[in-house]
């Protein structure tokens, strides 16, 4: 913790692979960097949009949960996905992790990494 600030990993989580922290915790809220479908191991899972759906959002409770919350308190979710007709597959995994009233979420079609299809951040309180 540093000027009230903390900097969260969880564990069994993926190493990043660059100068980022998975997550930050500040006066009460959880900031989550872009998530990739990354096993603890490090192995990367991409291809099938619902497949690194289920990791990611896998890592995002496991992340929520080891910054004292949980998927109920996200608050906002920003999907970048690369092709945006894959949405609605991906839409069949969120909704297995996120029941109504669902967080505020915002979706693009972006250019992303390597063979991944999609990555998601997201805004979580306590």
């Amino acid at each position: 913790m540093s000027n009230g600030i903390e900097y969260i990993a969880g564990e069994d989580m993926p190493v990043p692979g660059g100068p980022y922290s998975p997550a930050v915790v500040w006066g009460g809220m959880i900031y989550v960097s872009g998530l990739l479908a990354v096993n603890p191991d490090g192995k990367e899972v991409a291809g099938d949009i619902r497949e690194e759906t289920m990791v990611i959002l896998r890592n995002l409770k496991k992340l929520l949960e080891a910054a004292g919350s949980g998927l109920e308190k996200v608050l906002a979710v920003t999907v970048y996905i690369r092709d945006i007709n894959d949405l609605s597959a991906f839409n069949e995994v969120y909704e297995e992790f996120f029941a109504p009233p669902y967080p505020s979420r915002s979706a693009a079609g972006v250019s992303l990494p390597g063979r991944f299809q999609v990555e998601l951040s997201a805004l979580a309180c306590r």
